[in-house]
């Protein structure tokens, strides 16, 4: 699979490429205002990568990945019959009748740990004493545990008399050869771990972590530690899309701040290209005089510049570049704006290239507390703050207004309210559709 073969070029070996012959699909067609709908951007997007090629990694390198394989159990689990109870083992028939008021004593034989084999058959009118997971001998059906006895070592008085079966943890109880336990497509998680460990599987087929380099672009931003003088900001785009691609299970390289200078930006593409399986550049892609990489990335590759009909968001931009046709995304610098964008775009993408379904986000439902209103012809993306009632209800309070610079506002909401583009006006009480953009 060429699109994303995992290079060995040297970064600093790495010359800057040239666009290669072969361009882009045909382009979605924009609406009489030459904007591109949010669905057809986003499928038009998706169309263009591939899913990573799988290869083999240990069980706990394999934790948030996509399965590429189906999973069958070779093992039972619990492998054999064992003790759920620290105890005795028994012939239940023994202690028939047995109780506080009538209790009974039986000759011990032998112990039994954890580890331990199972023995030879323990012979009626004995016990064996039998610790919690260990094998259960032939003969045994029931074990009593520690508080129904007197715990003796030599002979053991009962006060209780157990059913058949009673404490005992029969053999495929959990899992059973031939058991069906995972699908390709599972995303692994701890507890899915412990499981394939548990059945002796220390390997799995999956697809990797995307490796994404994160480049932001203007000779305005400055480190955050640094200090500033007149006219500087700090660069809080690199580190917000970073940590977003983490949160993904992505392997993320921040190369940080690229001056306005062409041939720099030009010359940091190019030499990510032999550690990446996609690049998001964010800034200089609208319409001003310094939109540096949209000068320069249609040099390197084919390229797609557009305006997208959403709220923030609008300037969007996608390539291929280099010999690999690595994907390049390019999102606008405002930080909402960032934000958005990718929660629109860009996390589709990471989830396709791992093999995650689904793709999108799922679209729930708050009643808004105020109204809220949209420009005709946008899907509009505002962030909102979602509380539920002791009844269950959700409701969500939008905030920020249409600022995409708002950091503040950002940071404080846990959804994004979508208001579709054929709605100008949701009155208060309403139900609108939301993303939940923080875990629940």
């Amino acid at each position: 699979m060429g699109l994303f073969r995992r290079k060995k070029q040297a970064a600093d070996e790495a010359p800057v490429q040239t666009a290669p012959e072969r361009g882009l699909p045909r382009r979605p067609e924009p609406n009489l205002e030459g904007l591109r709908s949010v669905e057809d951007h986003r499928d038009y997007l998706l169309s263009l990568v591939q899913e990573l090629p799988a290869f083999g990694q240990t069980i706990l390198d394999a934790v948030g990945l996509s399965l590429c394989e189906d999973i069958i159990a070779d093992l039972d689990l619990p492998r054999f019959d064992n003790s759920a109870m620290d105890g005795y083992g028994v012939h239940a028939a023994d202690l028939e009748g047995v109780s506080r008021g009538l209790p009974r004593s039986l000759p011990v034989v032998r112990s039994i740990a954890a580890g331990d084999p199972a023995g030879p058959e323990v012979e009626e009118g004995t016990v064996v004493k039998i610790m919690t997971g260990a094998p259960v001998p032939p003969g045994v059906d029931a074990v009593v545990p520690y508080e129904h006895t007197d715990r003796g070592s030599v002979t053991a008085t009962f006060l209780h008399a157990p059913a058949v079966g009673e404490n005992i943890r029969p053999a495929g109880d959990d899992i059973a050869v031939g058991d069906h336990i995972a699908s390709i497509g599972d995303r692994l998680g701890p507890r899915q771990v412990g499981m394939l460990a548990g059945i002796g599987i220390d390997q799995v087929l999956v697809r990797p972590r995307p490796r994404v380099v994160v480049i932001s672009t203007g000779s305005e931003l400055v480190q955050p530690g640094l200090e500033l003088h007149e006219g500087q900001i700090y660069d809080s785009n690199s580190f917000m899309l970073a940590a977003l691609a983490r949160s993904e299970g992505a392997q993320v390289f921040r190369v940080g701040i690229v001056s306005d200078d062409p041939s720099v930006v030009a010359q940091t593409i190019s030499d990510q290209l032999v550690r990446a399986d996609i690049i998001l550049t964010t800034g200089g892609v609208s319409q001003g005089d310094h939109d540096v990489v949209k000068a320069v990335v249609p040099r390197l590759g084919p390229t797609d510049f557009c305006r997208v009909a959403m709220q923030p968001g609008k300037p969007q931009g996608f390539a291929l570049i280099g010999e690999d046709r690595t994907p390049v995304i390019m999102l606008p610098g405002n930080p909402v704006s960032a934000f958005v964008s990718f929660e629109v775009f860009v996390r589709p993408v990471l989830r396709k290239l791992m093999g995650v379904q689904p793709l999108v986000r799922p679209v729930s439902h708050a009643l808004t507390r105020t109204i809220i209103r949209s420009p005709l012809g946008k899907t509009q993306f505002q962030r909102g703050v979602v509380t539920s009632t002791r009844d269950g209800r959700r409701h969500v309070a939008p905030m920020g207004g249409g600022g995409s610079h708002k950091l503040g506002d950002l940071a404080q909401a846990n959804a994004l309210v979508i208001i579709p583009p054929e709605v100008e006006v949701i009155e208060a009480g309403n139900p609108v559709e939301i993303w939940m953009i923080d875990d629940e």
